[in-house]
């Protein structure tokens, strides 16, 4: 295939910028160690892993752009540091040998101020554990020859996310009528992305060279309250409003003390507790791109989540 477009990982956001390149007649590379991905005439899936020099070079043959979407393999700073930044290096070693672009979806970790709005102006040198490891990940694709574009975005929401704080334990929960706990408050506002507005605005950037060697915002629309987003969903399911309760900061920096997944929980905690905003009206400006308004994106999480039953 002559001008292929490379997604490593076959997650929420791997999975939707390889569909969205496909729908748009685009020839399209999934990565995955197990050949998943989705189901489309232009999709070739393959098996690979991205810690293998060989085989990169071979997958990323005639890219034009490749879109790095994977994950550490658990949620702890642990595995961050010993999986990421290698992963990282050999993408963009592999990616620059083909003359391709790499695209990678990014978070608000790294940014040191987060008490006020975040937009892509401000300073993102958070340090110590994942914070930390997302800060150096940005520092070494700045100082990687190959072109990078780093698209930042809140917490995920939308089909296929799971492992979120908008995810699994969120969207069924409500929708089944039972009581939702979460963690910090329920009523501080909090800034979540759609997954496809993530994506689009990924695929926008690879194939504008202008952007490169940036960081942009992923189109998201105003902040919401835990319980405004898991009210979207009820509202979107047809169901009663949700029954919230709030696990405050202090039980479960308590329940760190004796958990280690507690404890990489709590450190993520000042998201919670406090307003955690991003502004993406830059980047929106020069993307020409908008944020999917919030009842039409909890109506389809929903109905994506009622098609997994």
């Amino acid at each position: 295939m002559n001008d292929v477009y490379v997604v490593t990982g076959a997650g929420p956001v791997g999975w939707t910028v390889a569909e969205q390149l496909a729908e748009q007649g685009k020839n399209v590379r999934i990565l995955t160690r197990s050949g998943s991905g989705p189901e489309y005439p232009r999709v070739e899936r393959v098996r690979a892993d991205v810690q293998d020099a060989a085989q990169l070079r071979d997958a990323f043959a005639g890219a034009t752009a490749v879109f790095h979407c994977i994950h550490g393999s658990s949620y702890t700073v642990d595995a961050w540091q010993a999986e990421l930044p290698a992963a990282e290096q050999m993408v963009l070693a592999a990616a620059g040998e083909a003359g391709a672009v790499v695209v990678f979806p990014e978070s608000l970790y790294s940014y040191s101020e987060p008490h006020r709005a975040m937009t892509e102006a401000g300073p993102r040198t958070a340090e110590g554990g994942k914070r930390g490891v997302r800060t150096k990940l940005l520092e070494a694709r700045d100082a990687s020859p190959t072109n990078t574009v780093s698209v930042v975005a809140g917490d995920f929401f939308g089909p296929r996310v799971r492992t979120s704080h908008a995810g699994e334990r969120v969207v069924p929960t409500v929708l089944a009528g039972k009581k939702l706990w979460v963690i910090g408050s329920a009523d501080q506002p909090h800034s979540f992305t759609y997954v496809p507005d993530l994506a689009a605005a990924m695929i926008h950037a690879a194939e504008t060279p202008s952007l490169s060697n940036k960081v942009w915002h992923a189109p998201t629309g105003p902040a919401v309250t835990q319980r405004q987003l898991a009210t979207a969903f009820t509202e979107a399911g047809g169901v009663q409003a949700p029954k919230m309760g709030a696990v405050p900061g202090w039980a479960l920096r308590a329940m760190g003390v004796f958990s280690k997944d507690f404890r990489e929980l709590a450190e993520m905690l000042y998201q919670f507790e406090q307003p955690f905003v991003m502004d993406s009206a830059a980047s929106e400006a020069v993307f020409d791109l908008r944020p999917t308004p919030l009842a039409e994106a909890a109506a389809a999480t929903v109905a994506w989540w009622r098609s997994q039953a």
